[in-house]
């Protein structure tokens, strides 16, 4: 009686964990908590150990994979796996909708009106799925198309892959045609693994997928982050079938799969193409590798009218993009310096054509990379390029390397200013730390000077600093304080009522505040916030220039990592030199000689959110001045939120403020508890 119990709650926790898999898994829509996944999870394999008589092939707790085998089965498909042709324009698309035409006799508005599945060609490794009443019971590579290997084991770990289909009538037999492969996330995430692990790191997901499903241990299967997409059906009994192959793959997704995603039914050979051209614009967006379209006449009867020819069906196309991956040599490595001052190495190629363009460059990233690919000057490389990403050397055909290949070295120095190189434990990075003085950097250090949380200079924009840069009028920021309306005029599309507000706002922009201006200098993670409590903590500029690496580890928001980036930059002789340049053209700030207590601060160890519209102040008035009072001001309401300001349509956060408990204030409480702070501290003068 016990055991009837036992095997009645087993098959109620195998029918509740099927129904959370496909929701997680295949809809994207989990119904519960991982935790109480994990509860039912660990009941079902408690019981499932008590009781082995009642365990089965397709329990849920199956999917963590099972024994490892010692070599592959070949297995006869019972129905080929053909292969598809391929087209590479719009002609030879109109040419394969010709010759299906002419086959079955389709008259101009026939064929004008002929219904394709188009599907998006994934880059993945092709397998079939054979349900046998509705259970899972034999998964197979491709193979040649006739044989392929028993790959069951590590199939049956596929996370939405079901065990069973779920329907509660299975067909006699079932066979799922489809793509295994893995998703740029989860690839990402797998060569990061083999990173910290020191182990080969995979050249593309498609290589990863096709190595997982050949593992002997299917424990190795299950840890790959694999995805299975459904493109069609094989042997199929016990069931009618739509005659509609867009109305097949729905049918498999009320079965518990995912179809190929991003299918749609479209008409004509314009329809076709239009869908090419949208896949292929959208192609750098998708999670997933694909390298053409798949266009299939949606008529089954109409499939089999047409047969096949050769290896190939002559109802289906594959409509390839232009390839991403090409050979060519290796000429040179330049290393251009950054904004940031990153030192980044670029290699010179001879020029291939690739996706579509001309590339004679590529990047190498940084010097672990260049280590990683063992690169040399000289050598045979594989050159990848996707949509607008910059090109880059994926791999060295070793096979092909020359006698007289020469090795790549890292500068000692920077390239554009001879300054010293500084690299950050943990990061592959190497930088200048010339900052404000190197050239290549130049341009943008001026734009976040006069960035309105820096400086403030209004009517500087963007292109006026590039204009200004260019016509080498200025080359650091105390170069702005000394423009003449003259040379101001002499830029392009600059009016002298515009040159004149502009001088305006750069001699308004001298009178500044201490954290701005440290701000300014645009020193490597020094936000705004960290650049108050550098002014609170040391009161002086000098104090922070001369400030040591234990010193300044004892600032709020400033630790080992950033202590490092400041004592870098000052240790520069040039920019400390701009520093006083700017001190000297008669840029200002209110000092204190002594090292500020931020403990004894009014709102120190309080945390702020402002949100909504603000009347009187703006949003960053209050975020600088609640600063000032030592408090620290966050971008979300949590338990840890000591005050939310609300302006007018305050949304979410003050909803949530409001849950919590969270004391609510608007603007003019705001302002009145800044005006008692100020009397306040004018009564103690």
């Amino acid at each position: 009686m016990p055991n009837n119990r036992s095997n009645t709650r087993i098959k109620q926790l195998r029918k509740q964990l099927e129904v959370y898999n496909h929701q997680y898994y295949v809809l994207d829509e989990p119904l519960v908590p991982d935790s109480e996944y994990d509860r039912q999870m660990q009941e079902l394999v408690a019981l499932e150990k008590k009781y082995p008589e009642f365990l089965t092939s397709e329990s849920p707790s199956q999917k963590v994979g099972g024994k490892a085998i010692n070599t592959f089965k070949q297995i006869i498909h019972s129905l080929p796996m053909l292969s598809l042709d391929n087209v590479f324009d719009k002609q030879s698309l109109i040419d394969f909708v010709n010759r299906v035409a002419n086959r079955v006799e389709l008259q101009e508005k026939q064929i004008n009106a002929l219904a394709f599945s188009a599907e998006p060609k994934l880059d993945g490794v092709a397998v079939s799925l054979r349900y046998e009443r509705g259970i899972l019971t034999q998964g197979a590579s491709r193979g040649d198309g006739v044989r392929g290997e028993d790959i069951t084991h590590n199939v049956r770990t596929i996370a939405n892959i079901p065990l069973r289909l779920m329907i509660e009538n299975p067909p006699d037999v079932f066979e799922v045609r489809g793509e295994v492969l893995i998703p740029h996330q989860g690839f990402a995430e797998l060569n990061i693994l083999a990173l910290k692990q020191e182990t080969k790191l995979f050249a593309n997901p498609r290589n990863a997928a096709a190595g997982s499903i050949r593992q002997l241990d299917p424990a190795v299967a299950a840890s790959r982050p694999l995805k299975f997409y459904a493109y069609g059906l094989g042997t199929v009994e016990g069931v009618q079938l739509p005659n509609s192959h867009v109305d097949r793959l729905q049918l498999l997704a009320e079965y518990g799969f995912n179809p190929s995603p991003g299918t749609e039914k479209v008409s004509g050979i314009e329809g076709c193409v239009q869908y090419y051209q949208q896949i292929l614009k959208n192609r750098d967006a998708l999670a997933y590798d694909i390298d053409g379209v798949v266009l299939k006449i949606d008529d089954i009867q109409l499939q089999k009218q047409l047969g096949f020819v050769s290896r190939a069906p002559r109802w289906a196309i594959a409509y390839k993009f232009p390839a991403q991956e090409e050979l060519t040599r290796l000429l040179n490595v330049d290393f251009q310096v950054g904004r940031t001052g990153a030192i980044t190495p670029v290699a010179r190629l001879e020029p291939v054509f690739v996706g579509g363009v001309t590339v004679s460059n590529a990047t190498l990233h940084n010097a672990d990379e260049i280590e990683r690919l063992d690169v040399r000057i000289g050598d045979t490389v594989i050159i990848r390029r996707a949509g607008d990403v910059i090109p880059q050397i994926v791999n060295v055909i070793l096979d092909r390397r020359p006698d007289e290949t020469e090795p790549i070295h890292f500068p000692d120095a920077c390239p554009v200013c001879d300054s010293e190189l500084h690299s950050v434990e943990n990061e592959t990075v190497i930088r200048c730390t010339a900052g404000l003085f190197c050239p290549a950097q130049r341009v943008e250090a001026i734009k976040h000077f006069s960035s309105r949380k820096a400086l403030d200079i209004d009517g500087l924009g963007d292109k006026i600093v590039e204009q200004l840069v260019a016509e080498k009028l200025i080359s650091s920021p105390d170069d702005l304080f000394t423009l003449s309306k003259s040379a101001l005029i002499s830029l392009e599309r600059m009016a002298e009522k515009s040159a004149d507000n502009l001088l305006l706002s750069i001699e308004k922009s001298k009178q500044t505040a201490f954290n701005r201006f440290v701000y300014a200098l645009g020193i490597r993670e020094v936000g705004e916030a960290t650049a108050l409590s550098l002014v609170q903590h040391f009161g002086c500029m000098d104090h922070i220039i001369k400030a040591s690496f234990e010193e300044l580890i004892e600032v709020d928001d400033v630790g080992p990592v950033v202590a490092n980036h400041i004592i870098d930059f000052f240790k520069e002789p040039h920019n400390v030199d701009i520093v006083q340049r700017l001190l000297d053209v008669g840029v200002s700030f209110s000092e204190t000689t002594e090292i500020a207590d931020k403990s004894a601060l009014p709102f120190s160890g309080q945390t702020w959110v402002v949100t909504g519209t603000l009347e009187i102040m703006t949003r960053q008035q209050v975020k600088e001045r609640l600063q000032q009072l030592g408090a620290k001001v966050a971008g979300s309401v949590s338990k840890k939120t000591s005050f939310l300001v609300a302006g007018a349509n305050a949304g979410s956060k003050l909803t949530k403020a409001d849950a919590l408990g969270i004391t609510v204030i608007n603007e003019a409480d705001l302002i009145e508890r800044f005006n008692q702070l100020e009397f306040s501290h004018e009564e103690t003068d």
